[in-house]
């Protein structure tokens, strides 16, 4: 359809419609219908995934532990007395922890040094 197509089109639709005016109110109602649609559900979907993530987050509750000396390893873990970690994984002697409040997470540490500086102690 050529230029003259478009505009013949155009022309019909608004005489459809009563004239100009009323055609570039149609489609600005149209438009804002359907973008006021699409933020209401994409606020739906938001909510469900959080309410989903928050049922998953507090149903598997990890126990926290406290390091109990100030400290630094040798692979650039900084740790204070009282500072709060996670055992997040473990295999063998060595365990995958997770530093409350750290940007550098997450750290591997042995067993044996973790229950040297921390309040950590071995089950196993």
């Amino acid at each position: 359809m050529g230029n003259l197509g478009w505009y013949q089109l155009m022309t019909t639709v608004a005489k459809k419609v009563g004239g100009p005016k009323q055609l570039l109110t149609l489609v600005a109602v149209g438009g804002y219908v359907i973008i006021r649609g699409v933020e209401a559900g994409g606020k739906k979907v938001i909510k469900l995934v959080k309410k989903d993530n928050k049922e998953k987050s507090t149903s598997k509750v990890l126990p926290a532990y406290k390091f109990i000396i100030d400290g630094k390893d040798d692979k650039g873990l900084i740790f204070s007395s009282g500072d709060v970690f996670y055992v997040a994984a473990r295999h063998d002697d060595v365990i995958l922890i997770e530093k409350e409040k750290d940007d550098n997470n997450p750290y591997f540490v042995s067993v044996d040094w973790l229950m040297k500086v921390s309040s950590f102690k071995d089950n196993n």
